[in-house]
C-alpha cells in the first residue's frame, strides 16, 4: 500500500506543510511580500528523511508559487539547491 502524502499551504503560519498518512513530516517557511515568497526554512522530521518528502515539498510550493503568478526568493539551502537541481524553476527566481 502506497503512503499517503499530502501538502498544503497554510497561508496563516506562512509556511507549506506536508504529513505523510497524516502524521506532520515538515515543512518549508515563507514570507510573502510584493508579489515574492521568500523561502526562509525547510524541515523534514529526521524520523521522514530520505522518503522524498523534502523534493515533494520543494515541487509543490514552487508550483504553487508559479500558479499564482508570483516569483521565488530562495534564501533557504534546501529551496536553493532544489532549484538549481531542477531548471524549469530557475524563471521562478526573483531577480
Amino acid at each position: 500500500m502506497a503512503a499517503d502524502v499530502q501538502v498544503t499551504n497554510n497561508t496563516g503560519a506562512g509556511r507549506y506543510e506536508i504529513t505523510l498518512d497524516g502524521n506532520p513530516a515538515g515543512f518549508a517557511a515563507y514570507r510573502l511580500k510584493d508579489q515574492q515568497v521568500t523561502f526562509t526554512h525547510t524541515e523534514v522530521d529526521s524520523a521522514f528523511e530520505g522518503h522524498g518528502l523534502g523534493s515533494a515539498l520543494a515541487r509543490f510550493a514552487l508550483d504553487d508559487v508559479r500558479e499564482r503568478g508570483l516569483h521565488a526568493v530562495p534564501r533557504c539551502p534546501f529551496i536553493a539547491a532544489y532549484i538549481e537541481r531542477h531548471p524549469e524553476y530557475q524563471d521562478l527566481v526573483a531577480s
